[in-house]
């Protein structure tokens, strides 16, 4: 059996899926698309308790799912500086944009449907669950899904790249700062940082096959920090140890996607701050990207660190 016929078999090759297995994928993404939150996603900071009421922070992270890749931090932010949090005496600017994330009437109707749970029949600018779903809808028209282009999604809420900074920097001082990864996580993270830019390659395990795909690149992150782990997704997520759900994320997690805990077909290695490291896809390059935790696909997380030292 030649090299790629035995990783062939072997269920090599992260990001190739069957038609059949795209439009499990799809269906479940749509199922998923409808729940009120699910993932997991960027803590909140000490200055993100003590400033937004609890309501809209709640709200805020149960919005996140409407735009996968985007965080409930940006959303936040731009409630801050529209109106702090409602806190506003009248919410109505001078160009006559209303409610607490302060929107147009006609721009609030393109993005206005469907109605969230809990939203007012019909929906209107001035309530915080339909407004703050219509402007991640609105993020996720400009150019925010998956982590595309978030400086001109925000750019174009508000044409302004003052506002941008702004609102990038309070999204910022909302999230929970990531501990700082030790240990075999430090050296995994650390080899998964030097090979940005490097070429996907289905089945490759390094730079003598010109490149990785992404559970390749996993376990040669985790070989560096001289733990071993198998070699494909599936096995790498049957190895464990699982984080159970709802567990924080730590740098040198790995993150797991598929249509099912049975069929793992991706994996990336969490960095921290809601990104993670991955080889995505024939034709792209090793990148650092949103973790998309709150993708219906994702399965759930790993932390072979907490093995410590096997080899």
């Amino acid at each position: 059996m030649s090299s790629s016929t035995a990783k062939a078999a072997s269920g090599i090759g992260c990001g190739l899926l069957t038609p059949l297995l795209l439009v499990v994928v799809a269906v479940i993404a749509i199922a998923g698309s409808l729940l009120p939150g699910n993932g997991v996603s960027a803590a909140p900071s000490t200055q993100a308790l003590a400033d937004i009421p609890p309501y809209l922070l709640a709200l805020y992270r149960r919005a996140e799912p409407e735009c996968p890749g985007l965080s409930w931090t940006v959303l936040a932010a731009i409630g801050k500086v529209e109106t702090d949090h409602s806190r506003h005496p009248t919410m109505i600017s001078s160009a006559g944009a209303v409610g607490p994330m302060q929107f147009l009437p006609s721009t609030f109707a393109a993005y206005a449907h469907p109605v969230p749970p809990g939203g007012k029949r019909p929906p209107t600018p001035w309530d915080a669950v339909d407004a703050v779903y219509a402007a991640a809808r609105l993020l996720c028209a400009g150019g925010a899904r998956n982590g595309q282009d978030l400086r001109r999604a925000i750019w174009h809420y508000n044409h302004s790249d003052a506002y941008v900074n702004k609102v990038l920097k309070t999204a910022d001082r909302y999230a929970a700062a990531a501990p700082a990864p030790t240990g075999a996580a430090a050296t995994a993270v650390a080899f998964a940082h030097s090979q940005l830019g490097s070429p996907y390659v289905w089945g490759g395990d390094g730079p003598a096959e010109g490149g990785f795909d992404c559970s390749g690149l996993t376990q040669a992150a985790y070989r560096a920090a001289h733990i071993n782990i198998p070699r494909v997704a599936q096995a790498q997520y049957d190895a464990g140890p699982r984080l159970p759900r709802g567990k924080p994320l730590a740098p040198g997690d790995l993150l797991f996607f598929g249509s099912h805990p049975t069929n793992i077909t991706h994996v990336s290695l969490y960095t921290g701050n809601g990104r993670a490291i991955d080889a995505p896809r024939p034709g792209a390059t090793v990148r650092e990207a949103p973790a998309r935790t709150n993708s219906p696909s994702y399965q759930g997380a790993t932390r072979p660190a907490a093995r410590g030292g096997a080899r």
